[in-house]
């Protein structure tokens, strides 16, 4: 079965990398992005390998610019929204700027529900939805330093459930894939906040902080994330909602 896939936070990292796999595997893909020239080199991409796809400038956070965004695909057959976009700040809560304490609940969770909430009418009317947020790791436990995305995470697991209740009279689901890390740019800059809050070297952010509570020892790939969404879209997983999705390499076990 063949999707118009509504990627938020496309321009980069993970948002790429599922917008690029889910293209080669017959979808279209609307690739939205706070920079719309992220979201064109994403495009670029996607159609020099031959596949469908088209770029939109976004901010999530702006109940404006989501309404004028699905305003304009209203005609469009979207059956799957992927609530990717996000952003991090690592810093202790009695020194974390309150602006970026704002920034990261506005586009963590405003934004994902502002997505849903926008993306519902057109896919009850066809009835047929998939909804896929992009959890973390961080929605089931916490680390220091991460108060405002923890925060976030977590209340993106709640949404999700309530979201899925609402919808479970129709062929629309709502469900969370937490990972573990995934080595994208924004786990990039992680590692090197990280390695200045700690007072530690990179390497050891990464050996002894981000993969030592993982049994694997391994960054979660993209390919990871794309075949656990492929499942959540397709027809077997209608009675699949509400759920959490953990690819963690073990860690939560413990």
């Amino acid at each position: 079965m063949k999707h118009t896939i509504v990627i938020t936070g496309a321009g980069s990292g993970l948002g790429r990398g599922l917008s690029q796999h889910l293209a080669a595997a017959g979808h279209h893909i609307l690739v939205t992005d706070l920079r719309l020239e992220s979201a064109e080199e994403t495009v670029q991409l996607i159609k020099a390998e031959g596949h469908s796809a088209e770029a939109h400038a976004l901010d999530v956070s702006s109940e404006t610019e989501v309404e004028k965004f699905w305003q304009a695909h209203e005609e469009t057959p979207v059956s799957v929204l992927i609530n990717n976009a996000g952003l991090q700040q690592v810093s202790s809560i009695d020194e974390f700027p309150i602006d970026k304490w704002d920034l990261i609940h506005n586009v963590l969770l405003r934004g994902t529900f502002l997505m849903s909430r926008a993306a519902l009418p057109g896919m009850k009317k066809r009835g047929l939805g998939r909804i896929v947020h992009i959890g973390s790791i961080h929605s089931l436990v916490a680390s220091p330093g991460k108060a405002a995305y923890v925060s976030a995470k977590h209340a993106l697991l709640g949404f999700s459930k309530v979201l899925a209740l609402e919808t479970a009279a129709s062929d629309i689901t709502s469900n969370t894939i937490c990972p573990a890390y995934i080595h994208t740019p924004l786990v990039d800059k992680q590692i090197k906040d990280q390695a200045k809050v700690r007072g530690i070297s990179e390497a050891e952010v990464i050996e002894k902080v981000m993969l030592a509570p993982m049994p694997k020892k391994s960054f979660i790939s993209i390919e990871e994330i794309v075949a656990a969404t492929e499942y959540l879209i397709s027809p077997l997983a209608r009675n699949l909602t509400a759920q959490t999705l953990t690819l963690d390499g073990g860690w939560t076990a413990q």
